[in-house]
């Protein structure tokens, strides 16, 4: 084949190979493809980083907690020699602000908020101890008329039926002697224990209220120049927070004990006295703690007045507790800890099933301080706002709208007041 035919040949040969399918060599992604494989990779990217940090945080949140319940020993005064300068504070102020100085001032108030818990703990007592008698032979009776019940129509399960359930209870006790023992002896470390960790908490809450203005400049040197208005500005509002807490639940706890020990002691229950105060410190876990008391004033009226005083009882502390959630709740502590009632019982469950009574006690303000920390993270965030683009620079002959040209007129008058020896 010539050269002028291979020539001829080769474009036929070009126009084929254009119209045939292309087999191994790359073809072009379309556009929109491209744009939507994009857009899912970003998407996978935003979802991978947002599962890195909440694993990140859940571990922290993991780490603290073994930590605190490693340190539980010495976190738990410090929390409540907190909650109890938070009370005391205005007291030794006054006394500061008069002139006292400042360890007096503390270890006064201190002593004589001592002397008020003892006091109330021994003008209980002797009543509890009077009327704990009477109150052991109404139990005695109640369970009595229990018996002669089980043993009548409908159950007719006879005495000696009955009897032999009584005997079998008692021969289990005596069979767990040992591990009932062994609790008691437990009960006792925890109650050494527990009286450990009040004397520690009254040594802090001494030094807090000695030191505490000088806590912040303290904590700001440890932190740096950068974070020490943020700690400060926190720990303020912590302390305001935690301080209206305390104040607000004292005056629905004192309201609660008026009311359910003004019907007590109308009815006539035993123990009057006592269990107002026991409404008194309930309400301190909120929510719940006026339940649990309410209950067992209900069951004290049960056992030794009868079910009509019992069922009195359960109404009034049913109108205390709509009077506290609907008037009291909202007014005091709702604009002091602006938590809702849902966040707030499960924090006092969570805190219960995990330490007891104390756990409980502390859960809310816990919560309450956490809740101060995300709103002011949420309003620094709020304030960073990015700044506004700078304008473009102005082409060569054309004016800067940055810039704000003088007016002829103006300075035509200005010239001629300075002229003007008159005007002068």
């Amino acid at each position: 084949m010539t050269s002028s035919d291979q020539t001829t040949a080769d474009p036929a040969r070009s126009a084929a190979d254009e119209g045939a399918p292309v087999v191994g060599r790359h073809r072009e992604v379309p556009e929109p493809s491209r744009r939507r494989e994009a857009v899912v990779g970003a998407g996978f990217r935003a979802i991978a980083t947002a599962s890195a940090r909440f694993l990140l945080i859940v571990l922290a949140v993991v780490v603290l907690g073994y930590l605190a319940g490693k340190l539980w020993v010495v976190l738990l005064p410090v929390l409540l020699a907190l909650l109890l300068a938070t009370v005391l504070w205005p007291a030794v102020r006054f006394l500061r602000g008069r002139g006292a100085p400042d360890a007096l001032a503390a270890l006064g108030v201190l002593l004589v908020a001592l002397l008020v818990l003892f006091g109330i703990i021994g003008g209980l007592a002797p009543q509890v101890v009077g009327q704990a008698e009477e109150i052991g032979e109404q139990v005695a009776a109640g369970l009595g008329e229990l018996q002669q019940g089980l043993s009548g129509p409908p159950f007719n399960l006879g005495e000696d039926r009955v009897g032999a359930t009584v005997d079998n209870l008692i021969n289990e006790l005596q069979s767990n002697a040992r591990s009932i023992a062994a609790r008691v002896l437990s009960g006792a470390a925890a109650a050494g224990s527990l009286l450990l960790t009040g004397l520690l908490a009254l040594v802090l809450c001494f030094f807090y209220l000695k030191d505490g203005p000088k806590f912040l400049p303290w904590i700001g040197g440890l932190v740096g120049p950068r974070a020490a208005p943020h700690v400060s500005a926190v720990a303020q509002r912590s302390w305001v927070t935690l301080s209206g807490f305390i104040k607000a639940q004292a005056a629905v706890g004192l309201v609660d004990a008026i009311f359910i020990g003004i019907g007590l002691a109308v009815l006539g229950v035993p123990l009057a006295l006592p269990l107002a105060v026991l409404v008194f410190f309930g309400a301190f876990i909120p929510i719940i703690g006026a339940v649990v008391s309410g209950a067992l004033a209900a069951l004290v009226a049960l056992v030794t007045t009868g079910p009509t005083s019992a069922l009195i009882v359960v109404a009034l502390v049913l109108v205390v507790q709509q009077l506290e959630g609907n008037v009291l709740q909202p007014m005091l502590v709702g604009r002091t800890l602006d938590l809702h009632p849902a966040a707030v019982i499960l924090a006092v469950t969570a805190g219960g099933s995990l330490s007891g009574i104390v756990g409980a006690f502390l859960a809310v303000p816990v919560l309450s301080v956490a809740a101060v920390i995300v709103r002011y993270a949420r309003q620094q965030l709020a304030e960073m706002e990015p700044a506004p683009p700078s304008s473009p620079p102005a082409a060569a002959g054309q004016p800067n709208p940055d810039v704000t040209t003088p007016d002829p007129a103006v300075h035509a008058g200005h010239a001629e007041d300075d002229s003007d020896p008159a005007k002068r």
